[in-house]
């Protein structure tokens, strides 16, 4: 089976793209930010030594109209105390309404693993709702849930 998009690290020329994206992913969660965390967060995953990077997902020819982006994952590098290589943290993950079952989340998800393991991270985590239906199921097949439970204090 051909993949619906070829998964790659952003560039310059896809901010507009990954923007709508951003948009779209914060309407998703009912969500609003204003547009210089999203200026930020660019210039972040643009810039090498940063620990923010993302992944994009691009539609093959023939699929969703060629070159369009129709996916992204963020995520985050950072040390850990219980050995020297960086964790991986995927923060956010999106795929567009029209690209959702084709697999391209899966793709996204297994090319930052195929990262990781070239990387030596010792391990990827990420979250979603609990309402997120669509995407457990997806996320139960490459890995079940682990037993913790996650606690937010809000100080702003």
């Amino acid at each position: 089976m051909t993949l619906p998009c070829r998964i790659r690290a952003p560039g310059p020329g896809d901010e507009a793209g990954w923007r709508k994206l951003w948009q779209d992913y914060l309407a998703f969660y009912g969500v609003t930010a204003p547009p210089e965390v999203a200026d930020a967060l660019w210039r972040r995953i643009l810039e090498p030594h940063e620990p923010v990077h993302a992944l994009v997902a691009e539609a093959r020819q023939g699929f969703f109209g060629a070159g369009r982006l129709v996916g992204f994952a963020n995520y985050v590098l950072h040390p850990q105390t219980l050995g020297p290589q960086p964790v991986c943290y995927m923060e956010d993950l999106f795929v567009v309404d029209d690209a959702r079952g084709q697999g391209v989340g899966r793709a996204i998800i297994e090319t930052l693993m195929d990262k990781g393991r070239v990387e030596g991270w010792p391990r990827i985590t990420w979250h979603t709702h609990e309402a997120n239906e669509a995407a457990r199921a997806l996320y139960e097949k490459i890995v079940p849930s682990d037993p913790f439970i996650r606690y937010k204090v809000k100080l702003k």
